[in-house]
C-alpha cells in the first residue's frame, strides 16, 4: 500500500470515530429505534380493526417486544463489549428492517407476534441504548459523558417527536399497510450507520476500572450485583419502563375513549417527544452540576404528580397536551442520569453488558 493510500485510510477511519460524529450517529440510530417503536400505539386503533383483534391482544404484543427487548439488551450488551457494538447494531438494524416490514403484512395474530413482537424485540436490544450509549461514553473524556451521552439520548426523542405525527398522517392518507412500510424503510439508516460504532476503544480519560486490563465481563456484572446503588438503579428503572411503556401503548387509545379523534393522542406523543428533547439535554446539564442520584429521585416524584394530575384534571384537548409537556421533560431524562451513574462508578469497558441489565428491570 502506497503511502498516500495509507493516509488516506487513517484520515477515513479518524473521520469515522471522531467524537461529534459518533455521537450524531448515536442520535439517529436511538431516533429511529425509539421513534418507530413508539409510533406502534397510533396503529393500535387501525390493526385491531382491520385485523379483528382485540387491544389486549394488540397489548401482549407488545408486552412481548418488552419482555424480549429486557432480557436479550444484557446478553447484547455482553456481545457488543466482547465482539463490537457495530455488529450487533448491524445486526439490529437488519432485523428491525424486517420485523417491520413483516408487521405491516400480517394478516392475523400470530404474525403480529412474530414480527412486532419476537422480531422487533429482539432488534430494539440489539441496537438500544445500552450499547449506542456506552460508544458515545468511550468516545469522550469523563468530564463530558453525562452531556455527551445526554446528547445522544436525545435521539429517542427527537424520533419521537418527528415520527408520531408523521405515521399519524401517513395513516390517514395511506393506510397503515404502507406507513408501517415506510417506518421499515427508514429503519435500514440503522444498518447503515452501523460502521460508524466499529472503533471499541477510543481513548478517554478513563473512568474507575476502566483502564484495568485483568477485569472481565463477569467480575464486572459481580461487583455491580453487589453495589447498593447499581440495584437501586435498577429499581428506579423498572418503575420508569412501566411508565414508558404503558403511555406510549395505550394514551392515544385513552385519547380516543374520552371523545378526542386519533390524531390528538399522536399529537400528545409527540408532544412527549418535543419536550423530552429539552428534559432530556436538562438533565444532561443538571447531571455534570448535582448529584445524579437527586435529579432522579425528583424525576420519578414529579412523574407521581403529572399522572395524578392528568386523572384529576377536566378532560379537554389543554389539559392533555399539558399532561404531554409536563411528562415529556420527565419522559428519557432518566437514561442519560442513569447511564453516566454506571458509567461513573464502574467505567465505560463493560458500560454496555452493565447498562444493559438496568435497561432488563426497565
Amino acid at each position: 500500500m502506497t503511502g498516500y493510500a495509507q493516509r488516506k485510510e487513517k484520515t477515513a477511519a479518524s473521520w469515522l470515530t471522531a467524537p461529534l460524529i459518533i455521537i450524531a450517529a448515536a442520535t439517529i440510530v436511538l431516533g429511529l429505534n425509539m421513534g418507530v417503536r413508539q409510533t406502534f400505539g397510533v396503529f393500535l386503533e387501525p390493526m385491531t380493526l382491520d385485523l379483528g383483534i382485540g387491544r389486549g391482544d394488540f397489548s401482549l404484543v407488545i408486552a412481548i417486544q418488552n419482555i424480549l427487548w429486557g432480557i436479550l439488551t444484557p446478553i447484547f450488551g455482553v456481545l457488543a463489549d466482547r465482539y463490537g457494538t457495530a455488529r450487533c447494531i448491524a445486526f439490529g438494524g437488519v432485523l428491525y428492517v424486517l420485523g417491520t416490514a413483516l408487521m405491516a403484512l400480517s394478516d392475523d395474530l400470530v404474525m403480529l407476534h412474530l414480527s412486532s413482537g419476537v422480531m422487533i424485540g429482539v432488534a430494539i436490544a440489539a441496537c438500544g441504548f445500552p450499547l449506542v450509549l456506552s460508544a458515545v461514553a468511550r468516545a469522550v473524556r469523563e468530564e463530558r459523558r453525562a452531556m455527551a451521552i445526554a446528547v445522544a439520548a436525545t435521539g429517542g426523542s427527537v424520533g419521537q417527536f418527528l415520527l408520531l405525527p408523521l405515521s399519524r398522517r401517513l395513516i390517514d392518507s395511506i393506510g397503515w399497510v404502507d406507513a408501517l412500510l415506510i417506518m421499515a424503510a427508514l429503519t435500514a439508516f440503522v444498518f447503515l450507520l452501523s460502521p460508524i460504532f466499529k472503533s471499541r476503544s477510543v481513548k478517554t480519560s478513563g473512568g474507575a476500572g476502566e483502564e484495568d486490563a485483568g477485569v472481565t465481563i463477569k467480575s464486572a456484572i459481580k461487583q455491580a450485583m453487589a453495589h447498593r446503588g447499581f440495584l437501586l438503579l435498577n429499581l428506579g428503572f423498572f418503575v420508569c419502563g412501566f411508565h414508558v411503556s404503558f403511555i406510549a401503548t395505550h394514551l392515544p387509545g385513552y385519547v380516543s375513549s374520552i371523545g378526542f379523534g386519533p390524531v390528538v393522542g399522536a399529537d400528545a406523543l409527540a408532544i412527549i417527544g418535543f419536550f423530552n428533547i429539552i428534559g432530556g439535554l436538562l438533565a444532561g446539564v443538571l447531571g455534570q452540576r448535582y448529584r445524579k442520584k437527586f435529579i432522579l429521585s425528583a424525576i420519578y416524584l414529579a412523574r407521581a404528580a403529572a399522572m395524578l394530575g392528568l386523572l384529576l384534571a377536566p378532560k379537554t384537548e389543554t389539559s392533555l397536551f399539558i399532561f404531554a409537556g409536563i411528562f415529556g421533560l420527565l419522559w428519557l431524562s432518566t437514561v442519560p442520569l442513569t447511564s453516566s451513574l454506571v458509567s461513573d462508578i464502574f467505567g465505560a469497558r463493560f458500560m454496555a453488558t452493565l447498562v444493559g441489565i438496568v435497561m432488563f428491570s426497565h
